[in-house]
């Protein structure tokens, strides 16, 4: 019996040759309880590990240098006897899949990483193997038990009856049953007389052909054969899924030969239950994409059969994200999973709803030519389900939905297009106020004879010179200087005003006419570097975007050689700044073109690190000197542990292969003053400026130079408390009460403000009130424990359970408990002994270095 002790006993191999992935999977093992975790990021090294430690689950990246996943698993064959590879393969390339299970893989997971489908897989297949395992090892032992027992017939019936595996004995002379185990007895559901009656070939032991070749050899030449079949069962209640092995035996004069039928039945369910994980929503039990567009196409199928119609419902959730931010992901799942059973409910058919990812639905309505109501029928019924409150864990939540809906033939004949349509007409209901539907109607060519004007009126904006660079600071934490700019494309459209490049460069980028703006840019990013230079303006790198197609159907190199030796300026002062998906659009011709790049001088950035799919295998070889951390890491970063770890690792990641980082998006002074003390290199949002254009950005630059934006003085040596509580009257008493020990004193009335105030300053204790709003004091504390483990942090309640608080000191979130009212003496030394604890572990403190005072 396999237990969840033995899961997390097993042991486990992390190989991927990139330290950040493996870091990322061993932290999730490790978190969730498993003990033997190994790793290596040298695939090479995989099969003498194995030979080392017999892995029970080797976690595998496909695509790493040297030797890559499939010639591991090659090499991995020989040592499995059983031809059972424990690999659970690692790839963001859809098409490896299937070949990484011919190949001999047990299952895979997909990039970017699901965390809750990653630790599924894992410990579903770690139970498999461990049940394959014991399985073997027991069918093992019998054999043994059964070849050393044959010498008496009595005594190897006991030894058949012992084990509850199927043991059938047929003679050789008559190819009849001459005796059956308990085991197979029971198996079938047959009595021991009935079963005997029963030829072998009927019964499903073997083939008349098989048979007679194990007679013909004596059984020698397949004594390890191992084949799957199906027995029947007694009563005609179907057949069992078995898997036989074979054995010859003579006693005396007779000869024998024996079948060994195991019961497979829970491997066969465990091999539907992957099948299903492929295929169904590991949260809500829903079909995932790829089986909601198989059901999608095999409607329209018989659509066309039948001259039917068929409607696709795209449906997202309003407010989802608010409700997720507000109560937390578990609420948030939760959420979902009541969402999906409600519209299940609703179509009556599981399979005709299916979940596209984060809060986006979808449903399939088939339905004759004469119900043309029917699709808004079906958008009410599923707004009206959804209107009713969701309890989550006792709190009340509201949501509504926007439905945008696309019908077959009449919008499209493609899943992928049906899909696509629905999605446009769902944004138009969002749009429009949301909690509503849209059609995807003929109507919305209007969006479509605007885009081809607005295609035309680009097509002449080059040459009307309508095109203008605003320039974005970049600012050096440690210094406070302004060393780069990024130059941002602004279109002056006559009669339109200032146009925004959300609003144009997704139709650049489709037409290609990104290419040639593309080069305007380049050049006239040098120009303006020139001109600079003449005012004096100078160490202003500029960095210039450039597009996946401006790098491949463009000649980058060229443009960048010509606009340096036109203007003459030090190639240095040009940044050129690539997404993973530029970079891995034919990576070898990539890393050649910009390592010629970089001999010229020019720098190389990645924007948006983190959100591609690059390998991590080839930044290495990228001649890349700056990692740039993507907005949706930067955003809430003072709040989300998550976008903290990820955001820290990144750094820490480029730092150790000798690259710079910068963070985009920082827009608050909390967020600016979190990435400083973690040692981020640039910064670049609204905190600081807007894009400008090049005038005012020159004046800013001789600002900043006159008067850096110089970090705040070291206040690692101040002793500081956070007091966080959403009463003002006990924050202003223990505000009072603590300013009596000189120390410096902050308060936040929440969470929010709270977090602010740690990425602010430097905190050694935390003091925090457990019932607030949005956010419970416990809550609250782990959440901090992740970013700020080094802190004190205490609780002072008066109305909270003991069970919840005792829970939070077990697993390290809270230093201390005490209520409320405090006494003022006894909670002064007990902040004292905190500070004294914090000083012990991490000081020591040197009241000479800085004063107490706050």
């Amino acid at each position: 019996m396999i237990t969840p002790t033995d899961v997390r006993r097993a042991r486990v191999l992390v190989v991927d040759d990139q330290p950040v992935n493996v870091q990322l999977l061993e932290y999730l093992l490790k978190t969730t309880g498993y003990e033997n975790v190994h790793s290596t990021t040298d695939p090479r090294q995989v099969v003498a590990l194995h030979l080392k430690y017999r892995f029970d689950l080797i976690i595998l990246d496909l695509h790493m240098p040297h030797m890559d996943g499939f010639q591991v698993m090659e090499a991995l064959k020989p040592l499995e006897s059983e031809s059972w590879l424990p690999v659970l393969v690692v790839t963001a390339e859809p098409d490896k899949k299937l070949a990484a299970l011919e190949a001999g893989a047990r299952d895979f997971i997909g990039k970017p990483l699901d965390t809750v489908e990653v630790m599924t897989r894992i410990r579903n297949l770690l139970e498999v193997r461990l049940m394959h395992r014991e399985s073997l090892a027991h069918g093992a032992n019998l054999e043994r038990t059964v070849r050393e027992r044959t010498a008496e017939l009595e005594r190897f019936r006991r030894a058949m009856d012992a084990t509850a595996d199927g043991i059938f004995l047929i003679d050789a002379a008559s190819l009849a049953l001459v005796d059956v185990s308990d085991g197979a007895c029971r198996m079938l559901g047959f009595s021991r007389d009935a079963l005997l009656r029963i030829d072998p070939v009927a019964l499903g032991l073997t083939t008349a052909d098989q048979l007679q070749r194990h007679l013909d050899t004596n059984g020698a030449a397949h004594e390890s054969d191992i084949a799957e079949t199906e027995l029947l069962r007694a009563g005609g209640e179907g057949a069992v899924p078995v898997e036989i092995s074979w054995q010859w035996q003579e006693a005396g004069s007779s000869k024998l030969l024996i079948a060994v039928a195991r019961d497979i039945s829970e491997r066969r369910h465990a091999q539907q239950r992957l099948k299903h994980l492929a295929s169904y929503d590991a949260l809500t039990g829903l079909p995932n994409r790829t089986l909601f567009f198989q059901n999608l196409r095999e409607a329209i199928e018989l659509a066309q059969d039948k001259t039917w119609r068929v409607a696709v419902l795209f449906i997202t959730l309003d407010r989802f994200k608010i409700i997720n931010d507000s109560l937390g992901p578990a609420l948030g799942d939760e959420l979902l999973r009541q969402v999906s059973n409600r519209l299940v409910r609703v179509m009556d058919l599981r399979d005709a709803v299916g979940r596209l990812g984060g809060d986006e639905f979808a449903v399939v309505l088939n339905m004759t030519r004469e119900q043309q109501d029917e699709p808004a029928h079906l958008a009410n019924e599923i707004r009206e389900a959804l209107r009713t409150p969701f309890d989550l864990g006792g709190q009340q939540a509201v949501l509504t939905a926007s439905i945008g809906i696309a019908m077959y033939p009449d919008d499209a004949v493609d899943p992928g297009t049906l899909v696509k349509y629905a999605d446009t007409a769902m944004v138009r209901a969002k749009e429009a106020g949301r909690d509503g539907y849209r059609f995807f109607t003929a109507g919305m060519n209007v969006q479509v004879l605007a885009r081809l004007d607005l295609e035309v009126a680009l097509r002449s904006a080059l040459e009307g010179g309508q095109f203008v660079l605003h320039y974005q600071p970049k600012l050096e934490l440690n210094t406070g200087r302004v060393t780069g700019v990024e130059a941002l494309l602004r279109w002056h459209r006559p009669g339109h005003g200032l146009v925004y490049p959300a609003e144009f460069v997704p139709v650049l980028e489709e037409t290609g006419m990104v290419v040639r703006i593309g080069d305007w840019i380049v050049d006239e990013a040098c120009r303006q570097i020139a001109e600079w230079n003449e005012q004096g303006v100078r160490e202003v790198r500029v960095a210039v975007n450039v597009s996946s197609r401006q790098f491949v159907e463009g000649d980058l190199e060229s443009v960048v050689r010509a606009a340096i030796e036109r203007h003459g300026i030090d190639p240095g002062m040009l940044e050129l700044e690539l997404t993973e998906s530029a970079l891995m659009t034919n990576a070898e011709r990539t890393i050649a073109v910009l390592q010629r790049l970089k001999a010229l001088g020019i720098r190389i950035a990645i924007d948006d690190f983190g959100t591609g799919y690059s390998s991590l295998a080839y930044l290495k070889r990228f001649p890349i000197d700056k990692l740039k951390i993507d907005i949706a890491f930067v955003r809430d970063i003072v709040t989300n542990p998550d976008d903290a770890a990820i955001a820290l690792a990144i750094i820490s990641m480029a730092h150790s292969l000798h690259m710079q980082v910068i963070a985009e998006g920082v827009e608050t002074r909390a967020q600016m003053a979190y990435l400083r003390r973690n040692r981020c290199d640039e910064i670049q949002g609204f905190h600081f400026s807007r894009a400008l254009p090049a005038a005012q950005l020159a004046a800013l630059v001789r600002k900043n130079r006159a008067a850096p934006d110089m970090p705040a003085a070291d206040d690692s040596n101040v002793q500081t408390i956070l007091v966080v509580d959403d009463e003002p009257d006990t924050l202003s008493a223990l505000h009072r009460l603590f300013r009596r020990d000189n120390y410096r004193v902050l308060t936040a009335s929440s969470p929010a403000e709270a977090f602010e105030a740690l990425a602010l300053y430097r905190v050694q204790v935390v003091m925090c009130d457990q019932r607030m709003p949005v956010m419970s004091g416990t809550e609250f504390l782990s959440k901090v424990k992740e970013m700020y483990p080094d802190t004190m942090r205490i609780i002072l309640s008066g109305y909270t359970g003991v069970n919840v608080v005792l829970d939070s000191i077990n697993r390290g979130s809270i230093y201390k408990f005490y209520t409320k009212p405090w006494n003022d003496a006894e909670l002064r030394d007990n902040v004292r002994l905190a500070f004294r604890q914090y000083w012990m572990e991490h000081g020591p403190y040197d009241d000479r270095k800085v004063p107490r005072a706050g």
